[in-house]
């Protein structure tokens, strides 16, 4: 279990290279100065970003595939997480992300412009008008109740597509609610950052109509 900055910083470094570990200083740097005038993360967690945020994102990697051939889409993408660390620690991968609010479209973009990051797009816009693709990985974090998030993001799946969703404490009480004849496409794995949260992880395609 990582229960701090050192063995969150640790975890991170032992599973990428020095120059993605670059890229996510600046970024930790870039989201402390942005958080000055928009609040994009709680306060309270600054002084816990590698263990609060940027190993927490990269944690989903060990439930993703290791290539890629399609994009990885994330939901929501807010404050960068786990978008921004996913793109930073696998630059061969393509990353999009999806964010409809303006200052964090803006923020999303200049995060990615400073890290030198050449392998994401941010998509301006609600989810509903992103014109679809296939897409390899599907994450999300706090972006939607787990039946609506599935719903909307249902037409980018196939049945390549592979879903990593932290939850929090509500992820196993996620999946039971779902349909029987649909939720066992969907375990919990525990978190490595807080003993309490899950990790929601499926792998196939979604139909919203069924």
């Amino acid at each position: 279990m990582i229960a701090s900055e050192t063995d969150a910083r640790a975890y991170v470094v032992a599973r990428c290279d020095a120059r993605a570990i670059e890229r996510l200083d600046v970024l930790a740097s870039e989201l402390t100065a942005e958080n000055q005038s928009q609040n994009l993360i709680a306060k309270a967690t600054l002084d816990f970003m590698w263990q609060r945020h940027i190993s927490d994102s990269a944690q989903l990697l060990q439930h993703a595939p290791r290539d890629l051939s399609e994009p990885w889409l994330d939901l929501g993408s807010g404050a960068g997480f786990p978008g921004l660390v996913i793109a930073a620690m696998r630059p061969a991968f393509e990353v999009v992300l999806v964010e409809s609010r303006k200052r964090r479209i803006e923020w999303l973009e200049r995060a990615a412009a400073a890290m030198g990051l050449t392998n994401c797009r941010v998509e301006g816009a609600r989810l509903e008008n992103v014109q679809s693709f296939e897409v390899a990985v599907i994450s999300a974090r706090a972006f939607a109740p787990l039946d609506r998030l599935l719903n909307l993001s249902a037409r980018f799946s196939t049945k390549r597509t592979h879903w990593v969703l932290p939850k929090g404490r509500s992820a196993a009480q996620e999946v039971k609610a779902l349909p029987k004849h649909r939720r066992s496409m969907f375990h919990v794995e525990q978190s490595q950052t807080d003993p309490e949260a899950g990790i929601i992880v499926g792998r196939g395609q979604w139909s919203a109509k069924a």
